[in-house]
């Protein structure tokens, strides 16, 4: 791996997502040699990759380079690989581009798509947790269109326009009211030969609300502003086959359908050395202690989305979002100095600040501790937060500037097939 010897402590950190870069950061001018290993060279604002999927913004908006993040920072090194094993008993991490020795090792290496055993929707639904994910589906939506206009077939052409969106937390949510826009003010203009009137967005729960994580208030409100939009809201319903074509479900109803969006969960990303059942909580999640501790090591933490610490108000551990991520690796980044000047370790303690989804133009729900709005505030609170938390200065400029031409414009120039994604469109034809 060619890491320079060091007579510091030497701490490599997996994954530079929230938690990661969170955690670099707090280390940054810290007598300690951190070693930043990531499958990507860049940070992903997740939060925003529903609008790369829609046109809304281009890839590089939301992405940032890691070694321009920490590029300043004393004792910090960066490798692009991928870690295969944690051997925990020689302090050892195994990589596809070599081994390397740690002191300390801290596990944040995110979540992925849960499709809850179903290989068949694995294999033909489309997900959305990062930047090639988000372009591929953006390319089968306007192929869809494209090949739309080929046919005249009446079932292949409905099928071509119809979208099916599983689950409704914020990414469904967000991806269903990008979509009705869309389809109001963007496709008539550029699909004049199509009747994109029988485009249709399905949006599936499984349970009784949308966005149920949030106050009833917000889901309410979030369900109107999607119904006004002309989203279609299946509740209490599941998802239990697609085969590229149809889409079959719990109840009676069948879908035909050739984009299905999985969005109806995440799991941990298992890393091999640290998937003994004894370590894992539901979902692949490593079972951490109050101080992000993996269970049964003093030298080895998991934070972030892969972490469960399970407590008396969390029995399944913090929810799996950005702010946690960043206070865990806040909180680590202040123990770990403790730990080497031979203190005692502060508790992680979490400060919900709220959560927030947006359905659309001026549409937005927000739920703070104290309050709770929707509507045009909710969304310029909404565009705020997500501009304060992207990383980089040019980024946050480019974002607010689409933003703003978006709106005037009520445009996505960004609906371009750079990266086309193939796939057989014979089976609409029967």
């Amino acid at each position: 791996m060619n890491i320079p010897k060091s007579s510091f402590p030497r701490i490599i950190i997996v994954g530079g997502g929230f938690a990661g870069i969170a955690l670099a950061k707090k280390l940054s001018k810290k007598e300690v040699q951190v070693v930043l290993i990531d499958k990507h060279n860049y940070h992903t604002f997740q939060p925003l990759l529903y609008q790369v999927s829609t046109g809304g913004l281009e890839p590089d908006s939301i992405a940032y380079p890691i070694r321009k993040v920490l590029k300043d920072f004393p004792n910090f090194i960066f490798r692009l690989a991928k870690v295969t094993e944690i051997l925990t008993s020689e302090n050892i991490i195994n990589t596809n581009i070599g081994i390397l020795e740690y002191d300390y090792l801290v596990i944040a290496a995110g979540s992925k798509t849960n499709y809850y055993g179903n290989k068949e929707i694995a294999v033909n639904s489309m997900a959305m947790k990062s930047i090639p994910q988000s372009l591929n589906l953006r390319s089968l939506i306007l192929e869809n269109f494209e090949q739309a206009l080929l046919t005249d077939n009446y079932h292949e052409r409905n099928a071509l326009m119809n979208f099916m969106i599983v689950g409704a937390g914020p990414t469904g949510v967000e991806l269903a009211g990008a979509l009705a826009e869309i389809k109001k003010g963007i496709l008539p203009k550029d699909y004049p030969d199509l009747d994109t009137r029988r485009v249709q967005i399905n949006l599936i729960q499984s349970n009784s609300r949308v966005l149920k994580e949030m106050s009833e208030e917000a889901s309410e409100k979030a369900e109107e502003f999607l119904e006004e939009l002309g989203v279609h809201i299946w509740k209490n319903m599941r998802v239990t086959g697609y085969d590229g074509k149809t889409v079959t479900t719990n109840t009676e109803e069948i879908f035909e359908a050739a984009t299905l969006v999985w969005a109806a969960g995440v799991k941990g990303v298992k890393m091999k050395g640290l998937d003994a059942k004894e370590l894992l909580a539901g979902g692949n999640r490593i079972i951490v202690n109050q101080y992000n501790q993996v269970k049964g090591y003093d030298n080895i933490f998991a934070i972030g989305d892969i972490a469960s610490m399970q407590l008396k108000d969390l029995p399944n551990g913090h929810p799996m979002m950005a702010q946690p991520a960043i206070q865990q690796g806040e909180n680590l980044g202040e123990n770990l100095v403790r730990l080497l000047e031979n203190k005692p370790l502060n508790p992680f303690v979490y400060k919900d600040k709220g959560s927030m989804a947006t359905i659309g133009r001026n549409k937005a729900v927000v739920d703070l501790k104290k309050f709770k709005f929707q509507g045009v505030f909710a969304w310029f609170v909404w565009m705020y937060v997500h501009l304060f938390f992207l990383i980089g200065f040019r980024n946050r400029i480019v974002v607010f500037v689409n933003w703003v031409y978006n709106y005037i414009r009520f445009d996505r120039e960004a609906r371009l097939i750079i990266r086309p994604f193939k796939r057989n469109y014979d089976a609409f034809k029967n």
